[in-house]
């Protein structure tokens, strides 16, 4: 086990094998009580629901990591981590506020975080890395929900680089974090657009892109199996 853990390709195909068992003996279960067809569909959307908002939401090509008590659950994997500093540069004058602020996340000083950010644009106002990290740092300590605050801090960023596709990337991360995938998903479509398809990251919004496209499609099919 601990060489799966140490693999981060052998422990993302054990979460989707083991995925895959939970929906095999679900369907099993529903055929050994007869249930209607319909059912099946309800309950093979909800399946496909939950995988893919797993792979939305989460970092699946990662490793697992044991969570304890004494330490607060992530909002930020390290998957996204790499993809921001894809997007506005790994070493920048902006890097300590970010990596500050992660931490401050990470750790459940939320309101710390916020103020850390809120000094950055303070000291670079024209800095929309930094106005898009205050926007994921309100909704972080927002509970998950894009405040107005939060809001404002993303078009501002979006309005200082509107050629660039960080800002409506982490603006529809924050939306799909609330649950809003409506809302979400003309963004991430922008930052689609505004990718170069030689980038090194036009993978994975691009991968992302699909799956809240699947999601709403899962969506859409279950409100209209229930409704039958």
């Amino acid at each position: 086990m601990a060489g799966c853990a140490d693999n981060p390709a052998e422990a993302s195909l054990m979460g989707w094998v083991a995925l895959g068992l939970i929906g095999i003996g679900a369907f099993a279960l529903m055929m050994a009580f007869g249930l209607r067809r319909n059912i099946w569909m309800l309950g093979g959307a909800a399946l496909m629901l939950g995988a893919t908002g797993y792979a939305l939401q989460g970092s699946p090509d990662l490793p697992d990591a044991p969570v304890s008590a004494e330490r607060p659950i992530s909002n930020d994997g390290q998957g996204l981590r790499e993809l921001r500093e894809m997007l506005f540069g790994r070493i920048t004058g902006e890097s300590p506020y970010f990596l500050a602020s992660e931490a401050l996340i990470r750790s459940g000083s939320t309101e710390t975080a916020v103020t850390v950010m809120l000094g950055g644009v303070s000291s670079l106002p024209d800095n929309a890395a930094l106005w898009t990290g205050l926007g994921t740092a309100y909704s972080a300590h927002d509970h998950g929900l894009v405040s107005p605050a939060g809001k404002l801090a993303f078009n501002r960023a979006m309005a200082l680089a509107p050629k660039h596709p960080g800002p409506p990337f982490f603006y529809g991360l924050a939306l799909v974090r609330e649950g809003d995938y409506a809302a979400a998903l003309p963004l991430w479509r922008h930052a689609l657009a505004l990718t170069p398809k030689t980038a090194p990251y036009y993978s994975r919004i691009a991968m992302r892109l699909a799956l809240l496209q699947r999601m709403i499609a899962l969506m859409d099919q279950q409100a209209r199996t229930t409704a039958q």
